[in-house]
């Protein structure tokens, strides 16, 4: 008797992580954006998107095709690099390797760098293509989904996830469904984009129309015949940044010049919506490949938000008896129906409704819900100041730990410094600063000029101008430590650097 080997489909999941999410401002800043904090649980968005992958190979083991799960991969900004790889650390989960974008191009070229990873030893594997900072409720809806579309994305479809929509939403673009493929799928019938609130209101009522989710599964192989016909530039600039790139450890990192060349679009506007646009009479010359390609929609009702503002953010959360959300140390007094968050102080409110207050250690955001998109607007405003409360919050995150910034006036500033075990500070130099530090708990060791010794918990040491120095921890516990700085010019770019390991 012959035994047919049973084949077995690779899902690849490709986790997109490079938004700023500056509508959560003051939370979400641009070197700490809203899919590495935690908005809906203990979990950041980003270590939320890949635990809802546990279990997916066990819902897979209930339909007809087989399916193997791999690792993410991840594409990420080169900024978020460590911060991201840690918070995968924190959940124990591995991933397939993390490749740096040098500047943001939007989610087609980033999709391209991923396809052109998962292609590289010969495979072919079904990608599926999630971004980082979305809120999904119903995992089990969420998975059952997953595998149908892996079902006809190994039948070379383009698949996109259609929200069911359940309010007249004006916020997000919509799909109308076409005819059906099958019992859970519809070809894609039109994109729209964001529409008013009557139009809203029509969609909603005629039950053809699906909230935009921004999710997608495809063959890597399908979609780089895709792209190379339907925007050629995106292409060639991200084959040539990814063909010329380097592994870095856990990293690779896709060559500059090539990628900052690389047009700038979204996965639905470089693809989905020529190929749904594409009839004969419409066609370009050269486009008639484009005729071969399917897409398709599935209907995904799976509580979905994509938390694009902070009333969004509202509606998911859990509200107490008043309608209130309430994060950190809040007192309230007939308020109601309001998101209140305090991070570093006490936050009272009385007599207000409907309103957002979030309050961070050097910014306080109110607006009322009605206008929670316009926080991006005001993000425009103090980046036009030059003001950089939009980039980092008080306290800044590095692979070796963090630091944050205490008091600051003229010729000084003090920070608290925080190094994790096993990790040290770069060899570096300062022109225009001396530091002092003082060891708080653990144990410093430290490299000043020719020298090499430890300070303790209580102890102090003093680093002059000019002098190459280096902090390390070598203990099993963290490194706290408070470093005072003197002299003529502070800034952090002050720094000039003879080692490091983390490639800066």
């Amino acid at each position: 008797m012959r035994v047919v080997a049973e084949l077995i489909m690779d899902i690849q999941p490709v986790i997109l992580s490079g938004g700023s999410g500056t509508r959560l401002w003051p939370l979400s800043r641009e070197h700490y954006p809203k899919q590495l904090i935690a908005l809906c649980g203990e979990h950041s968005l980003l270590q939320d998107t890949v635990l809802r992958l546990e279990g997916l190979e066990k819902t897979a083991s209930g339909s007809d095709d087989k399916f193997s799960i791999k690792a993410p991969l991840i594409v990420a900004n080169e900024e978020h690099r460590f911060l991201i790889a840690e918070q995968l650390r924190q959940i124990n989960k591995s991933f397939e390797k993390i490749i740096l974008e040098p500047v943001g191009r939007n989610t087609a070229p980033a999709l391209t760098l991923a396809a052109l990873a998962a292609v590289k030893d010969g495979d072919d594997p079904v990608l599926l293509v999630m971004p980082a900072d979305h809120v999904i409720q119903n995992i089990d809806a969420f998975q059952k989904s997953i595998i149908d579309g892996a079902q006809l994305a190994s039948s070379d479809y383009l698949v996109t996830f259609g929200i069911v929509p359940d309010t007249a939403e004006i916020g997000y673009g919509y799909i109308k469904k076409g005819d059906a493929i099958n019992s859970v799928a519809n070809f894609i019938g039109q994109f729209v984009e964001k529409p008013d609130k009557s139009t809203a209101e029509e969609y909603l009522e005629s039950g053809q129309y699906l909230w935009n989710s921004g999710m997608f599964m495809m063959r890597a192989s399908v979609w780089l015949n895709a792209i190379d016909h339907c925007q050629n530039k995106i292409y060639k600039h991200s084959q040539n940044a990814f063909t010329n790139g380097s592994d870095d450890v856990d990293f690779y990192r896709v060559e500059n010049s090539s990628f900052e060349s690389c047009p700038s679009d979204s996965i639905d506007y470089a693809v989905m919506e020529k190929i749904t646009a594409s009839t004969p009479d419409s066609l370009a010359e050269g486009e008639d490949d484009i005729r071969d390609l399917k897409s398709a929609v599935i209907p995904l009702a799976a509580e979905w938000s994509d938390v694009g503002s902070w009333s969004s953010l509202w509606e998911v959360s859990q509200q107490d008896q008043d309608g209130n959300v309430i994060k950190g140390d809040v007192y309230t007094y007939n308020t109601n129906n309001s998101l209140l968050i305090s991070e570093h102080g006490l936050l009272a409110t009385v007599g207000i409704k409907d309103m957002i207050v979030v309050e961070t250690a050097d910014a306080v955001m109110v607006a009322s819900k009605d206008n929670a998109q316009d926080v991006k607007k005001l993000v425009d405003l103090i980046k036009k100041d030059k003001r950089t409360h939009h980039q980092s919050h008080q306290r800044v995150y590095r692979p070796w730990g963090s630091y944050e910034s205490i008091d600051t006036g003229d010729r000084f500033q003090v920070k608290r410094i925080t190094v994790k075990p096993g990790a040290s500070l770069s060899l570096q130099m300062h022109h225009h600063r001396a530091e002092h530090w003082v060891v708080v708990s653990g144990t410093a060791k430290v490299i000043r000029g020719d020298e090499t010794f430890l300070v303790a918990e209580n102890e102090s040491t003093f680093i002059p101008l000019g002098i190459k120095h280096r902090l390390e921890n070598s203990g099993a516990i963290p490194l706290e430590m408070i470093e005072v700085q003197s002299g003529s010019y502070l800034g952090e770019d002050d720094i000039v650097r003879f080692e490091d390991k983390y490639g800066r």
